[in-house]
């Protein structure tokens, strides 16, 4: 790499310093460094980068000079990071992932017209819950973008705690350690009939009257199936078992075909019941366990204001 000569006009030792000016020199800089890390020569980035080979040079040589270190060693006719430039390129690829996320952070204060809310949830939540939730929320904010992620309530909960989801939507019957609780609701477990099964027109129903019925259980790992357990392993040898189901609306859409009876909370089946597609009857067992929907976050994390706006809401919404 050549050394560039002083350009006409540039700041001579003693001038005051144009804050502003060193930091669009730094930022083109940092740009056309990590355009020659990635491409391992000057004139493979000036390529990549649609200018002369020449601005290029001069912006890495520069920035070397700025930060007074090497950041490349000639390997035959191309360019290898050295060690301060290897950890330079991370940090500068870490600010750059960062970025977007600051600008967002920055319009949020301007009135929250833009920001990203990342959510995981469960299926029960996903069918009617966070639909109506999320259509409050985009008609107070229309600008918040949100990413949505369908999953089991294990892989909800470890989203949240390692980082990849701000807000979980999960089922529980303990407590969810570790993580910080912004809602908290008990949902029932019952009995799911087809309208027309005989024992739809019982306002509530004994476990002992089920044993006889074909049974579609929650699939072991999900929160329901927790819940019913204990009542499974009681009766286990009398069970007329059909199948078991880790997709709720799986299970309700056999239930509807096979007049099997089904184990759900009322949760992602509010349109069903209301239209008298399905019949939801309550269980009454001592040994029944109580089903909870817990809306959560991670704890020791500040929440962006789009991430706050959306637990306020939900806290608002969702207050019993």
């Amino acid at each position: 790499m050549r050394r560039p000569a002083r350009a006409s006009g540039a700041a001579r030792p003693g001038d005051p310093p144009d804050v502003r000016s060193e930091t669009a020199i730094l930022s083109t800089a940092f740009r056309y460094f990590l355009a020659v890390a990635d491409a391992g020569s000057i004139r493979a980035a000036a390529r990549e980068l649609n200018i002369v080979s020449s601005a290029v040079n001069r912006q890495v040589l520069l920035l070397e000079e700025s930060l007074g270190i090497r950041l490349f060693d000639r390997v035959g006719r191309g360019l290898r990071l050295s060690e301060a430039g290897v950890l330079l390129a991370r940090q500068v690829r870490e600010t750059l992932d960062r970025y977007d996320d600051v600008v967002a952070e920055l319009d949020t204060l301007r009135g929250l017209r833009r920001g990203r809310v990342r959510i995981a949830t469960v299926e029960s939540i996903s069918v009617e819950r966070l639909p109506d939730l999320l259509a409050a929320f985009w008609a107070r904010w229309p600008g918040i973008e949100t990413v949505l992620t369908i999953a089991g309530a294990e892989e909800v909960t470890r989203l949240v705690d390692d980082g990849q989801a701000d807000i979980g939507f999960a089922f529980s019957t303990h407590p969810l350690e570790g993580l910080r609780l912004v809602h908290e609701e008990p949902h029932p477990v019952g009995a799911l009939l087809a309208p027309d099964h005989p024992l739809a027109g019982r306002d509530r129903l004994a476990f002992d009257e089920l044993l006889d019925e074909p049974l579609l259980l929650p699939a072991r790992g999900m929160s329901l199936r927790a819940a019913v357990e204990p009542l499974i392993a009681r009766h286990r040898r009398r069970l007329h078992v059909r199948a078991e189901c880790n997709s709720l609306r799986l299970m309700s859409a056999l239930v509807r075909r096979s007049h099997a009876v089904g184990f759900q909370t009322r949760a992602g089946i509010e349109a069903d019941l209301a239209a008298g597609e399905l019949v939801w009857r309550p269980i009454e067992d001592p040994e029944l366990v109580t089903d909870r929907l817990m809306v959560v976050a991670r704890i020791g994390t500040i929440p962006s204001l789009a991430v706050a706006a959306f637990t306020d809401l939900v806290e608002e919404l969702w207050r019993s």
